[in-house]
């Protein structure tokens, strides 16, 4: 395998290709990143043209996206689609559901307030108005279905969207959007999507202050239950005077966020619901009622590369641990058969991942992965293994589709910002990664003659924020674009 002979090229040359770049050198030492804390390697077809620390593990950030997104096209196909499915057991009789409807998850990333409310239109088409039974939630595909409960908040904003864990069942991906506006006295908010029996209330301190600088005075919502069972959100903290913003917090819990948004839609319809809602799984034997399917999969790879989505790339991660050992190439994952296999998703997931790399002559020693998005204080890979996932991409069948959604460096994606004025603006496309003390880039580029680079770079230093680690990749990227 050409990864083999990479690292035999290693072991016979462990210093020949050791040396940095001036540039690079230069920046290390000015920001005081020390040289165990950088691991690199550059590549052009199968030889290497600079290697430093490339067979160390080090933490990627969202680099490691570059290796789910290729298993995921190889392993599921470009025409691989998530679906969420109205499904019951139960028959018809008049304009009566005479039992429970199962809302059946499949990883369905694009599954939207305006997906179900077509979905509840299909069943009124059919002449349902009354479901006599229960609503049931079918997050199933994954074991175990939630994997959200429990789990510590990553940083000191769990409700942001980045932080949002992902499950086989999730609506507007949890999302609410609260538009605030401000006069002399109060600040008026108003929530999106509407939810039945939620409100939002705003306990804001009003300021003085710049409307650009609001966010400084955020605090974490917090949800209320109150009689009856209603839900409201509380916004505390301080809020500028005279200004208008809004905000995209995941506060709700899941549960409730698709029960009442489903129940307000239906009630909308003319339609009632006799039951109340719990989680589970559908009998086997359940029709299919109504559904819909998320985008391609090159789509949805190219938004978890370009804007580095971090709940897409988790929830691609464990579509792959969702699988049997059979490929699948049809819609949707297939789910395991209940009690064949007790191993849960993040594990199956770790072993497909593994597999995959195995299978590419890659070695998965010191290989650490936890969710597949980077957002993680575990995961770690060495700038070899990365670049052998990156040499494998351009062998693909399916290298066009990978290729298309990584950022254009100095154009769109992460790297829009990047690098304006050098040769490898508009020409590298590289993945981008950052979290407290970690920088990273893992892509393609090429140099002045035109010939393709493999290159893969991680800073892991207390030194490397404040813009100091991405100048040092900056100037390596820069260095390998112009060479000749």
């Amino acid at each position: 395998m050409r990864l083999l002979l990479i690292a035999a090229l290693f072991a016979c040359h462990p210093g020949a290709r050791a040396q940095l770049p001036e540039p690079v050198a230069a920046l290390m030492a000015k920001s005081g990143i020390a040289p165990d804390e950088l691991g690199l390697l550059v590549l052009r077809g199968d030889g290497v043209v600079l290697a430093h620390g490339a067979e160390r593990p080090m933490h990627p950030a969202s680099t490691i996206k570059v290796l789910t997104t290729l298993v995921g096209l190889e392993q599921l196909g470009p025409v691989f689609r998530g679906r969420t499915e109205l499904r019951s057991a139960a028959p018809v009789v008049g304009d009566t559901l005479m039992g429970d409807l199962v809302v059946r998850g499949g990883a369905d990333p694009d599954f939207s307030g305006e997906a179900l409310a077509g979905m509840l239109q299909s069943l009124r088409n059919q002449g349902i108005a009354r479901i006599k039974g229960r609503l049931v939630f079918d997050r199933q595909l994954f074991n175990p279905p939630r994997l959200d409960l429990g789990a510590p908040p990553f940083d000191e904003y769990p409700e942001a969207y980045y932080n949002v864990i992902p499950d086989a069942l999730m609506v507007n991906k949890n999302m609410l959007q609260l538009d605030m506006r401000s006069g002399a006295d109060q600040v008026r908010v108003t929530m999106v999507p509407a939810l039945e029996g939620v409100s939002v209330e705003s306990r804001f301190t009003l300021i003085e202050g710049a409307c650009a600088k609001w966010e400084d005075g955020w605090k974490l919502p917090e949800v209320l239950r109150e009689a009856g069972g209603k839900l409201k959100v509380v916004l505390r903290g301080t809020f500028p005077k005279h200004c208008a913003s809004s905000n995209n917090i995941n506060i709700v819990d899941r549960h409730d966020y698709l029960d009442r948004l489903l129940r307000l839609a239906w009630g909308r319809l003319g339609g009632t619901i006799d039951g109340p809602t719990v989680d589970g799984a559908g009998p086997p034997e359940a029709r299919l009622l109504a559904e819909h399917s998320a985008r391609a999969l090159p789509e949805l790879v190219r938004d978890i590369n370009k804007i580095s989505d971090n709940t897409l790339a988790r929830l691609l991660y464990l579509s792959l641990g969702s699988l049997e050992a059979d490929r699948v190439d049809g819609s949707r994952p297939t789910p395991p058969v209940p009690g064949a296999n007790t191993q849960t998703t993040l594990v199956r997931a770790d072993q497909a991942v593994r597999a995959w790399l195995r299978g590419h002559g890659i070695d998965d020693a010191g290989l650490v992965l936890e969710n597949g998005s980077g957002l993680s204080r575990l995961e770690r890979i060495s700038a070899r293994q990365l670049g052998g996932v990156l040499q494998a991409g351009l062998r693909s069948i399916w290298a066009p589709e990978y290729m298309a959604s990584l950022p254009i460096v100095a154009m769109d994606g992460t790297m829009r910002r990047r690098l304006p004025d050098s040769p490898a603006a508009w020409r590298a496309r590289l993945k981008s990664g950052s979290v407290n003390n970690v920088v990273a880039v893992a892509g393609y580029v090429p140099d002045m003659a035109g010939q393709q680079h493999v290159v893969v770079a991680m800073v892991n230093s207390p030194n490397a924020g404040r813009g100091r680690g991405g100048a040092v990749l900056d100037a390596l990227v820069d260095w390998v674009a112009r060479r000749k």
